[in-house]
């Protein structure tokens, strides 16, 4: 992953205003949605709409993300041709993805455009690593609503009817190496229930999370963000290591705790993606 996307941010496609009011927000990114956020008769004008916010431009360097119509109703082709077309979209979205079938598809009618996909059903989950070693895949979104429903399962604090569904996109994604990005915490004024969750998602090994307004922002860039303490142990890590290497050793002591190359992977990898969100700012 050389781009954050600790914050990844859906805007619907079909409101002006936000689109406008989205060039000026420290998400990572953003999810530009045609999908569940437009109404049936809106979609064709909001296909319009969003094309000339993107073209406009204004949005940094912010990843731009545009979450289609499935080839399964009257609008998905025509977003895909529209949005793969374009040089101001970095990858679309598909959404419902069940199996690399269906990118597939998608591939065929924008062919150079990457591809990232919605995990928001049980099929989707269960052929998660068919679904991640699509070539044209970049990144994987978790829709934990559309699961849920799908699941029967009650929304709960500690996620545990998720972990399945959670766990085997994730695994998927890493085997791979894909971007993948936790669902959405609905309840936008919970600050706490937000940084639990993002916490929850982080410790996991998910790259950020996606969200439904600007007010979770912060909190999500802030818990996917290495903190000080990570980088002056990275860093330590690092120093140490090639000590132990120059003297001869294959490993390190630094806190009274045994450090190798794996650990040294992790470390540089950290310093990496402190990096990248510098250059964001």
């Amino acid at each position: 992953m050389t781009h954050p996307v600790r914050s990844v941010l859906y805007i619907p496609g079909s409101n002006a205003r936000a689109l406008d009011k989205a060039r000026g927000l420290a998400a990572d990114a953003i999810i530009f949605d045609l999908e569940d956020a437009v109404a049936p008769d809106e979609k064709a004008t909001a296909r319009e709409v969003l094309a000339q916010a993107l073209a406009a431009g204004g949005y940094g360097a912010r990843l731009r993300i545009v979450r289609v119509n499935g080839l399964d109703t009257a609008w998905g082709a025509d977003d895909i041709a529209r949005f793969g077309a374009m040089t101001e979209v970095e990858a679309l979205l598909i959404p419902k993805v069940n199996t690399s079938a269906e990118l597939d598809a998608v591939a065929g009618l924008a062919p150079k455009k990457p591809l990232w996909a919605m995990m928001e059903t049980a099929l989707g989950c269960l052929n998660a690593a068919q679904i991640a070693a699509h070539p044209q895949l970049a990144g994987m979104v978790m829709g934990t609503n559309d699961l849920a429903r799908e699941l029967g399962s009650r929304m709960r604090a500690d996620r545990l009817p998720m972990q399945a569904g959670l766990g085997l996109c994730l695994l998927a994604a890493r085997a791979y190496g894909r971007v993948i990005v936790d669902g959405v915490y609905n309840a936008f004024k919970d600050e706490a229930g937000l940084l639990a969750e993002c916490t929850q998602g982080r410790d996991m090994g998910f790259d950020g999370k996606t969200l439904i307004h600007p007010a979770q922002i912060d909190i999500a860039n802030a818990a996917f963000a290495p903190s000080e303490a990570e980088l002056e142990l990275a860093a330590r890590q690092i120093a140490a290591f090639a000590q132990a290497q120059a003297a001869g050793q294959g490993v390190a002591v630094v806190d009274g705790k045994i450090v190798e190359n794996l650990h040294i992977m992790t470390a540089e990898a950290l310093l990496a993606k402190a990096s990248a969100i510098a250059a964001m700012a």
